[in-house]
C-alpha cells in the first residue's frame, strides 16, 4: 500500500491560484543569481535570470525572497538493481540551485545533512 502523489492534478490548482493572486507571472525563468541589498547588509534584493525559450534576460527587484528550487539528485549511485535501476525520487533535472544561489551571496548553510527515506511497503 503507497500513498500515491498526483502531482499532475496539484501542479495546475496551485498555477491557477498563483495567477489570481499576483499581478504577473514569468513562467521557464532561470535564476542564475541572487541581487544584494546595497543599504542593508546580508539582505537579498532581488534576482536575475533568463529565459529558457527565447533567453530574454530579467532582472527581479524585490522586498522578499524566497529559494524554493530543488535539491540535489543523482549524486550517489543508486542501490537499485533491476527493474528499478535508474528510478528516482527526486527529479533528474535537479540541480542543486537550491543550495548554490544562497551559498553564491554569501549564506551560512546549515542543517543541510537531512536526507530523506522513503518508506515503501510491498
Amino acid at each position: 500500500w503507497q500513498i500515491m502523489i498526483n502531482g499532475e492534478s496539484y501542479k495546475p490548482i496551485v498555477a491557477e491560484a498563483a495567477r489570481k493572486a499576483a499581478t504577473e507571472v514569468y513562467n521557464r525563468i532561470m535564476v542564475t543569481h541572487l541581487l544584494m541589498d546595497e543599504a542593508k547588509p546580508n539582505r537579498v534584493a532581488g534576482a536575475v535570470g533568463f529565459n529558457v525559450r527565447t533567453g530574454d534576460f530579467y532582472v527581479f527587484r524585490a522586498k522578499a525572497v524566497i529559494v524554493c528550487a530543488g535539491g540535489a539528485s543523482h549524486i550517489f549511485k543508486p542501490r537499485a538493481v533491476g527493474e528499478g535501476m535508474g528510478r528516482t525520487w527526486y527529479a533528474p533535472w535537479s540541480s542543486a540551485s537550491a543550495y548554490a544561489l544562497p551559498i553564491l551571496v554569501g549564506a551560512k548553510m546549515t542543517q543541510m545533512e537531512n536526507r530523506i527515506t522513503l518508506t515503501r511497503f510491498k
